[in-house]
């Protein structure tokens, strides 16, 4: 049975969360686990902390008077170890290496983490850029980022921004080619595919309903998602982008969002590390500022 801390823990991210589904996700355990954790709880106090059925979770009255007084009381015993964090500060020196998708990591992790290369010169940066899974233990991976499910239940993970699925292309494109009405129609109009480099295969495009389409015939095809990008750009076809890499240039004009009523659920971007247990202090630092960093919408854009 868990102690009441982590009962109490098990609560907060559920009471942030869609379902017991999605807060199992972003803690790394099973859903039967959040379930039952919450069942204890709510034993445990005689009170019903959630509205639940097959679909959603609401919670209830007592349950957000709860969550404010826990959530300073989870802050209270994190500040009694950050301050002991704080006295080997001084110490902190070596390697940290990190992985994220090629996208993320050219266009934000020099700015996320140029105040701890700044403050922290003794501590070297080992940066490893690729849209496939990387094998963490192979390749010795202090931290990951990664954009979607995280499957592995054994990685410590907290979910930063949320990320939406955009289908986009340039508005000449568009008016030169059409503007799909539902998903059969972009299956007939020029795609840029992106090509996941372990297979060699076209990665699947997702929609709402759990709905998924894979470019037929893609007029162009790269397994990089920066090319992937800079195709788009060139008006050679409609491809599906994240938010964070298509925000800022459909916010300027030069991109045009399609079939956005069949945008699915967002996604989360997840700084995650491997093991548990005790962490050099030099990892928990960049750690937690990547966590910062990434929940910080001057730094990785928010969808509006």
């Amino acid at each position: 049975m868990l102690n009441k801390l982590e009962m109490i823990k098990i609560f907060c991210v559920a009471a942030e969360a869609s379902s017991f589904k999605e807060a199992a996700i972003r803690i790394g355990v099973s859903p039967q686990a959040v379930t039952r954790a919450i069942q204890d709880l709510e034993l445990a106090l005689g009170e019903l902390l959630f509205h639940r059925n097959t679909r959603q979770i609401r919670i209830t009255e007592f349950g957000e008077k709860l969550v404010e007084q826990a959530k300073y009381a989870i802050n209270s015993v994190e500040d009694i170890f950050q301050r002991l964090d704080q006295q080997v500060n001084e110490d902190i020196s070596g390697t940290v290496r990190i992985t994220a998708p090629i996208n993320i990591g050219r266009r934000f992790m020099l700015p996320a983490l140029k105040p701890v290369i700044e403050k922290y010169p003794q501590i070297k940066l080992d940066f490893r850029l690729a849209d496939t899974i990387t094998d963490v233990v192979d390749e010795k991976i202090d931290i990951g980022v990664r954009v979607g499910v995280l499957r592995d239940s054994s990685f410590v993970a907290k979910s930063t921004a949320k990320v939406l699925l955009n289908v986009v292309a340039t508005p000449e494109f568009i008016k030169k080619n059409g503007t799909p009405k539902n998903i059969h129609e972009l299956a007939e109009m020029p795609t840029i595919a992106l090509l996941d480099a372990s297979s060699g295969r076209p990665w699947s495009w997702h929609f709402s309903q759990g709905q998924q389409f894979i470019p037929r015939s893609p007029v162009f095809m790269t397994n990089d998602s920066e090319t992937e990008i800079e195709a788009a750009l060139a008006g050679i076809g409609y491809a599906q982008l994240p938010s964070c890499s298509a925000l800022p240039f459909i916010r300027s004009g030069r991109l045009t969002s399609v079939l956005v009523e069949y945008q699915p659920d967002p996604w989360y971007l997840y700084v995650y590390r491997p093991q548990r247990g005790p962490v050099a202090a030099r990892i928990r630092l960049v750690f937690d500022h990547l966590v910062d960093a990434f929940s910080n919408q001057e730094i990785f854009p928010a969808p509006t």
